[in-house]
């Protein structure tokens, strides 16, 4: 369902174009294309005060030394943003937090048997790029909140290490309990390897990069290319983060002084077994002294080795201890107080820490923050003032597990719920395409202002050149279900869908803890930086060369943020629109009963081939494989609460939507229109449930959360969509009627908002 027909008489349109010299939040909208008065626009105006020459500037001044937590340079680079702020007109101030941050204390890895060999478990410097001699400045490769270990054992690889590679190791007979697994990187978060090998009995985990993935199997590698070079490490975090992000010691609440800290015993993120990152040239004499069984083809990288899956007879040693200390974390809190609400704060967040020198990841969309920041305050001192108040965070120890953002967050919770009508974040960028992700009532906002942006490579606007690119998606072959309505939808000249959120950045607490509304904006798609990622390689050298030269996409970026952030600061009333809601959550509501169907069909099919002992005929003698364990019949669940929230909710965005097409706000009173603002404002609250999702109660969002055994990737109606694939059927019903609560609640909100505008109409 489109939007685009929609017409609101306020300054509520998406590219606040409003002509200077009206009363901010009143002046009259200048549509795309029309004739516009002889002054300059607010959004023109803002346009003009992003430089790419100021973000090469900052990014090579802030990526010139290492940034981890507590680095001298990242602490400095925390100073010089806030003053930075300081002298463009914000209120600025440093908060800092005491973390839990592992740093490693001692690592090795030998393999023992048949041969030997000893990993070098370093990044050697890169020629001609100067910020890799900086090793003794660097912390080593290590995964941060994995447990300490001496493990001896057999090894067995797992290819990917997710849930379903255990699954096929079980066919073919094959534990891995009281061994030491050897996972390769990509299907999932890093952080779910190591925790499905400590639920499968591992005593210890390695996790490599395969070239096929981001290596010589890609491209030419760094530094020729971009690519992941042959001793290049992916560092991390492992903490359990789909349990709850932040400080391991202080779930829920601030890590402020005071605080109350759980044990390390009874933090429940923390890991129990060790894990170490390695790179391919350390992880090739590992997989080729493994033999038994071939891996299958899906299994197989790139090294010039057969891969077998083992165990043994590879045997490792692996030792990990880490220091279990304290931290500051140094969080940049800038404001621009609004002139008219300054209750209603429109938020700006980017971290600012890095597992090394972070240039792309994530510095490159930080200065890009900074760049809109400094055009803001022009515009400040020029005599404009923004309606609504502007948060801009720079938060830091983002990587550890959120922990800057998190922890803020949990501290300031009830005057966060209160006042924060959007939450805008990103987190590294590139040459590319645009993509938005997050809450659906700001899926009109995300439209307008990409249609208002160009492209740097092409001129024509970015939504443009994203509509394109869905459209040869949806062309491939082998394209999706989801990929072919993109461009059935392209084709219609539709706005382009938004997709749901699940982790892995600062949005994290603010909208599934905390329930606020919340975009993810960043560029992806042509400048790779996957090769380097989280490595002692991702520089200035290597960004500027192959990511974003001239960085003409941060720009972009700063431009397609800043106009988000000035198309909610000056609406009239928060532009959203509920047609785009309605229809994911229908999309998500049908899938939940097509998972519950096809997991019936396939219980069935199981069964038969089972008593036809299809597999074990089907299976070669010389190198047999297991039938899968037989399942329980799914039974007829009972969705209809979730049918009937649906139903409800379709037919109040619907009501809402066509009100406010008909009606517009500008005849609504002021009482009025703060009314309508705190009930749009409250919205995405409306969908949490105080209970929590099963296990994880610090989620509490009860439409999009990050899934158990997905890690980052988001799991829709998880609380109903999760019971379903652990076969929990009791479960499913109960979140069932939970999710249809929340959505009913949301329904009814909508109605009041719908309400408040039909008097006008008489």
């Amino acid at each position: 369902m489109s939007n685009r027909t929609l017409r609101v008489p306020t300054a509520a349109l998406a590219c606040c174009l409003v002509v200077l010299g009206s009363t901010p939040g009143t002046g009259i909208a200048a549509a795309k294309g029309t004739v516009r008065d002889a002054q300059t626009t607010l959004a023109e105006r803002f346009d003009a005060g992003i430089d790419a020459k100021d973000l090469d500037s900052w990014l090579k001044r802030m990526s010139a030394g290492p940034n981890h937590v507590g680095a001298p340079n990242n602490i400095a680079n925390a100073e010089y943003t806030r003053d930075q702020f300081r002298s463009w007109g914000w209120d600025a101030r440093i908060e800092t937090f005491d973390v839990l941050y592992p740093t490693l204390k001692r690592h090795a890895l030998q393999l023992v048997a048949p041969a030997r060999y000893t990993a070098s478990l370093a990044e050697p410097p890169v020629p001609g790029d100067e910020s890799t001699n900086q090793v003794a400045e660097s912390l080593p490769p290590y995964h941060a909140y994995g447990g300490d270990g001496d493990a001896e054992a057999e090894l067995v690889y797992v290819n990917y290490g997710m849930p379903a590679d255990y699954e096929e190791l079980a066919r073919h007979g094959i534990e891995v309990r009281g061994r030491i697994v050897i996972a390769r990187y990509g299907a999932g978060w890093r952080g779910l390897k190591p925790k499905l090998a400590q639920e499968h009995g591992a005593i210890g985990c390695i996790v490599y990069s395969d070239p096929a993935d981001d290596g010589f199997g890609q491209g030419d590698v760094y530094p020729k290319g971009t690519y992941r070079p042959a001793f290049g490490v992916q560092r991390g975090s492992v903490a359990d983060m789909p349990v709850h992000p932040g400080d391991p010691l202080t779930p829920g609440y601030g890590s402020v002084e005071g605080a109350k800290r759980l044990s390390l015993a009874d933090a429940k993120t923390l890991l129990k077994i060790p894990v170490l990152p390695i790179s391919y040239a350390d992880a090739q004499p590992l997989l080729s002294a493994i033999e038994g069984t071939v891996a299958p083809p899906s299994w197989r990288g790139a090294l010039p080795i057969t891969y077998h899956i083992g165990p043994g007879p590879a045997r490792v040693h692996l030792v990990v201890e880490s220091n279990w200390n304290q931290a500051k974390a140094y969080n940049v809190i800038a404001t621009l107080k609004g002139a008219e609400l300054p209750d209603q704060w429109v938020m700006r967040g980017n971290h600012r820490d890095g597992w090394v020198f972070g240039a792309s990841d994530p510095l490159s969309s930080h200065v890009a923050m900074m760049a809109e920041a400094k055009s803001l305050g022009a515009l400040a001192r020029s005599g404009w003032k923004p309606r609504r108040t502007l948060v801009y965070a720079s938060w830091d120890a983002e990587e550890p597990g959120l922990l800057g953002s998190t922890e803020w967050v949990e501290t300031h919770a009830g005057e966060l719920a209160r006042k924060v009508v959007l939450y805008i974040n990103t987190d590294g960028n590139a040459r590319g395409f645009l993509d938005i992700e997050g809450s659906h009532p700001y899926q009109q906002l995300a439209n307008e202002v990409a249609r208002a942006v160009s492209d740097p490579q092409t001129s024509k606007s970015v939504s443009d050149r994203l509509q394109a690119a869905r459209m040869t998606r949806g062309y491939a072959q082998d394209a999706s279900a989801d990929q072919k309505l993109d461009l059935e939808r392209a084709l219609a000249g539709a706005d382009f869908r938004i997709a749901a959120l699940g982790s892995g950045s600062d949005f994290t607490p603010f909208l599934q803890h905390l329930g606020l509304a919340t975009l993810n904006v960043g560029y992806y798609g042509e400048g790779d930086a996957n090769g380097v990622y989280h490595s002692a390689y991702d520089t200035y050298a290597h960004y500027t060369r192959f990511v974003d030269p001239g960085l003409r996409y941060g720009v972009a970026l700063a431009k397609t943020a800043g106009r988000l952030v000035l198309g909610v600061s000056e609406a009239d009333v928060l532009p959203m629109r509920f047609a785009p809601m309605a229809e994911a959550v229908a999309g998500y509501v049908a899938e939940v009963h097509q998972l519950v169907a096809a997991s019936r069909e396939r219980s069935v099919l199981l069964a038969r081939l089972r008593e036809r002992d299809a597999f074990g005929l089907a299976s070669d003698p010389t190198a047999p494989t297991l039938a899968p364990p037989a399942q329980s019949a799914v039974p007829h669940l009972n969705l209809a609460p979730l049918d009937n929230a649906n139903t409800r909710l379709q037919a109040a965005a619907k009501a809402y939507d066509r009100a406010l097409s008909i009606i517009g706000t500008a005849n609504l009173s002021a009482d009025s229109r703060r009314q309508l603002d705190a009930l749009l404002q409250g919205m995405e609250q409306s969908l949490l449930d105080p209970e929590g999702l099963p296990g994880r109660s610090w989620y509490r969002h009860l439409i999009y959360a990050p899934g158990l055994y997905t890690g980052y990737g988001v799991k829709t109606l998880p609380g109903v969509r999760e019971a379903i694939e652990l076969r929990d059927w009791a479960q499913a019903e109960r979140y069932a009627v939970k999710t249809a609560e929340v959505l009913d609640r949301y329904a009814a909100r909508l109605d009041q908002a719908r309400v408040l505008l039909e008097p006008t109409a008489r």
